[in-house]
């Protein structure tokens, strides 16, 4: 399968480390000095680091790759230093990679007798107290794939009710690919920009999100032609002059890019919009709300 993954040039990077909060998939840290890829697993190709980093150190390669391997990645992670394995298992334990996270550790249990530092050390910083606890018994995958059996405690009434509300939807079309940004609807009014699923996900997404606003949605993982969208984007904010730009996306790490996609549109406008972030758990409910 062909996949455009990050690659860093450790000759041109200064380890600013500009380019690690701005990957959404954690799939970056800065080791030894140097930002490294510590889960080739994790990163979506999106590029949103590549625009952080002054030294352009980091560009996307695309090229044919086999499904992933972890022994194979931990034998790279190993060449570069304790810290960096340290960096790549701990990231496959907070996201739940619990299968690959077990292949990583027999592998280095089976050639400890030749590794440059003690496999005790690495097993210490596993179980550091800060670290986040796995709590579902999966296979590997992406974490925005994964089976979850989703229990609620019954019925309630009152929130039926509102649930039998009219729809606030204004406008039609409402995906971002048929959405037409020269239309009048959309001049001067709030913008939500939602991730497909968040509308399943929130029993009162059109009370709670939807209500006053204008629609596109979107899928940054599975859409194709992410550049068009930046172009009606930067649209939206430019002639259409929407007023505020919400972001709804979920808890899941692959819905970072929608996020990245709308600040990339804002950067690239001479005319500034408010951009508001809302990250909606799988359970339906709001995780965090903020203007970034």
């Amino acid at each position: 399968m062909i996949r455009e993954i990050v690659q860093i040039d450790e000759t041109l990077c200064d380890g600013c480390g500009n380019c690690i909060p701005n990957c959404h998939e954690g799939a970056l840290a800065l080791i030894d000095g140097k930002a490294r890829l510590v889960s080739e697993l994790m990163c979506d190709g999106l590029g949103a680091c590549l625009g952080h980093c002054p030294q352009n150190a980091i560009t996307i390669e695309k090229r044919e790759t086999q499904p992933y391997n972890e022994v194979e990645t931990i034998k790279q992670m190993v060449s570069k230093g304790k810290n960096t394995v340290i960096a790549h298992l701990k990231h496959l334990k907070e996201h739940q990679q619990k299968q690959y996270l077990q292949e990583g550790l027999e592998y280095l249990q089976s050639i400890k007798a030749t590794l440059p530092f003690d496999i005790k050390d690495i097993i210490k910083e596993l179980h550091h107290p800060g670290l986040q606890l796995i709590k579902n018994d999966h296979g590997g995958g992406c974490p925005g794939s994964k089976s979850i059996s989703i229990k609620r405690s019954g019925t309630n009434t009152q929130m039926t009710e509102k649930l039998n509300q009219p729809s606030e939807l204004q406008q039609w079309p409402v995906q971002l690919h048929l959405v037409n940004p020269a239309a009048d609807y959309f001049r001067g009014k709030d913008l939500l920009l939602s991730a497909d699923c968040v509308a399943f996900t929130m029993g009162n997404f059109h009370h709670k999100l939807l209500k006053g606003k204008m629609l596109a949605i979107a899928c940054p993982k599975l859409d194709q032609g992410m550049e068009i969208y930046l172009k009606k984007l930067t649209h939206l904010i430019e002639e259409a002059q929407i007023n505020t730009l919400t972001v709804a996306m979920m808890e899941v790490p692959c819905c970072g890019g929608l996020l990245n996609l709308a600040q990339k549109a804002a950067t690239m406008t001479y005319r500034k919009v408010p951009i508001k972030k809302i990250i909606v758990s799988i359970e339906g409910e709001i995780l965090k709300e903020e203007w970034v």
